[in-house]
């Protein structure tokens, strides 16, 4: 078996070879392209992180809320409904529901970019399970600060934002790390609606030039850097805002 690295200074349309692997004169190498692909797995995988940070800590805040008022049991129920929805259901299968199912019943849908369809199938999936780590970390802490904050007159949602969430999220930076790791992966599921990800140009480019063993090996080294670099910065993140002494909580009944 022979390896030819220089497939990725190919041509995607000619034969012929690029001296410096990059396209020159509106010509594109697959070198090109596997760059273009890695920037849609990043771009599809940042905005589905910013989804799921936004839903997944607000539904974990609401899975907290006490039983005093009909209001804090309404949105209680709707928070566990999602949680059990979303994470229940295969990722791959609420791709398919947004870029299918939903564009009939919202035609307006029709307008936006599959990336972005894609983007909140990912967001909301990660969401249902920042969402259980979320609610574990305001669970772990001292039913004292939840009563301090309340003794100093503070609102229910004064003190979720100046007490309880400030200290939750510190002490769930590492579950939150694995599940960023984790949306990087799991964006490659936006090849099956065409979004031009590495995924994508894996099968693509292998089909074309029958260098599968050199195609896939450079795929995952993205894949791979993608995922060590996003570890690195949370862990970074940790580092500068932990809780010192705090042991941080375990999630019970993840999927």
């Amino acid at each position: 078996m022979t390896w030819d690295w220089q497939v990725f200074c190919k041509s995607t349309i000619e034969e012929d070879y690029s001296p410096v692997c990059f396209g020159t004169g509106g010509e594109i190498t697959y070198l090109d392209w596997l760059l273009s692909a890695w920037g849609w797995t990043l771009a599809v995988s940042a905005t589905g992180l910013i989804i799921a940070l936004f839903f997944g800590v607000t539904i974990g805040t609401l899975r907290t809320l006490n039983h005093s008022s009909l209001v804090n049991k309404i949105l209680r129920a709707f928070a566990t409904a999602w949680v059990e929805l979303f994470r229940n259901i295969p990722v791959l299968v609420q791709v398919f529901i947004w870029y299918h199912v939903l564009h009939a019943l919202f035609p307006i849908l029709k307008g936006f970019p599959s990336f972005i369809l894609v983007s909140f199938a990912l967001g909301f999936f990660t969401s249902a399970r920042i969402a259980e780590q979320v609610r574990a970390g305001i669970e772990s802490l001292p039913k004292g600060q939840r009563h301090a904050a309340t003794a100093m007159g503070m609102t229910q949602i004064q003190s979720y934002r100046f007490v309880l969430l400030p200290m939750a999220l510190r002490i769930v930076i590492p579950p939150l790390t694995s599940e960023s790791m984790n949306i990087v992966k799991n964006s490659s599921v936006a090849f099956a609606v065409s979004v031009a990800d590495l995924t994508l140009f894996a099968l693509q480019a292998q089909e074309e030039t029958s260098r599968g063993i050199e195609i896939y090996l450079g795929v995952t080294l993205l894949y791979a850097i993608s995922a060590f670099t996003v570890n690195r910065v949370m862990s970074l993140i940790e580092k500068r805002t932990r809780v010192p002494g705090f042991i941080g909580p375990t999630v019970q009944g993840g999927h």
